[in-house]
């Protein structure tokens, strides 16, 4: 009698099947009775791992490609907004918009990699007649925990890519985050890091920021206020420091930064000791710090040859004189 293990297996009788294939190719019964296992299934998942690394490879090339711009804006980029100061040099942009690109790229292809990979880890266990249904299952148990876990994570996550989008804030913007004030030197998805006026770098968590206040798009307001003692002539000082302004912001350097002419608007505020005057100007975004040091110095010497006399001169307040004092 036969044993078991020598005799031919029944599979070599289907025509076509890898069983046979094997029996016919080298005589071996025990390999064709296991060539289901060590061959048939072991080619099927190779297969399907070299058409994941294949699709992996050929999306992460079509992104790259859309995210890079050579100098312009990168493909990726031109159907979504963007807001842009003209304070920016081309450097900077560049920076700005090819780091945008980048990031919202990075999540694209790691979005790619998971859905692709995915897919071929699901085709691996189905050639091992694995049931999907309790492994997905599984699969969404844990998902939930992980997300419920590490739910700061994936706000930081969601907002950091909200702010990528709409284009909120880039490399080179002066922006308020609240907490921290300065200029964003990098823009990531879950970190956004600047640099304030004192040098310290502060890191600000995405999902951390309620409110955005960006000093770079469009345009700006440089608002000067400058204090006269009570015994000034109110008319003469409003009239120098317009005059005084406007000549200012029309030579260089300041006709640089300045958009529209200097608006004087008067007395702003009145104290016991100080009349306030104030005035306003739309410049270039990002300027409206240098034009108002520039402003004030050049109102502080008119009025010094006006004979306009500052609040506290010597360091000590002038008593307004009454119409019966001498």
């Amino acid at each position: 009698m036969i044993p078991p293990l020598l005799a031919q297996p029944s599979c070599v009788n289907e025509a076509g099947s890898w069983c046979k294939t094997i029996h016919d190719l080298t005589g071996v019964e025990w390999l064709a009775s296991y060539s289901e296992l060590l061959i048939a299934k072991p080619l099927n998942i190779v297969f399907i791992l070299l058409v994941a690394f294949g699709m992996r490879y050929f999306v992460h090339r079509t992104i790259n490609g859309l995210t890079r711009g050579n100098g312009k804006t990168p493909k990726l980029l031109q159907p979504l907004k963007e807001r842009r100061g003209d304070t920016l040099t081309a450097e900077l942009l560049s920076e700005r918009r090819k780091q945008r690109a980048r990031t919202i790229g990075s999540v694209l292809k790691s979005i790619a990699s998971f859905l692709i990979f995915g897919i071929a880890a699901m085709y691996v266990l189905k050639v091992f007649d694995v049931e999907l249904g309790p492994v997905l299952a599984s699969a969404g148990v844990l998902g939930v925990a992980v997300a419920f876990g590490a739910q700061n994570l994936v706000r930081d996550f969601l907002s950091g890519m909200f702010m990528m989008v709409e284009d909120q804030y880039g490399v080179g913007d002066v922006v308020d985050l609240g907490e921290a004030t300065g200029t964003v030197e990098a823009v990531g998805l879950r970190v956004t890091t600047l640099r304030d006026l004192n040098g310290t770098v502060w890191y600000v968590r995405n999902g951390e920021i309620l409110r955005v206040g960006n000093s770079s798009q469009g345009f700006a307001v440089a608002v000067v206020d400058f204090p006269i003692s009570h015994n000034s002539d109110v008319e003469k000082a409003i009239e120098v420091a317009g005059e005084v302004a406007a000549e200012a912001t029309s030579r260089e350097p300041l006709s640089q930064d300045v958009l529209e002419p200097p608006e004087m608007l008067g007395v702003d505020q009145i104290t016991s000791d100080t009349i306030t005057l104030r005035l306003t100007t739309k410049v270039r975004p990002g300027k409206q710090w240098a034009v108002q040091r520039r402003l004030r110095a050049e109102i502080k010497r008119a009025y010094d040859d006006s004979d306009i006399q500052p609040p506290y001169p010597n360091g000590r307040p002038v008593t307004p004189t009454s119409p019966g004092q001498a």
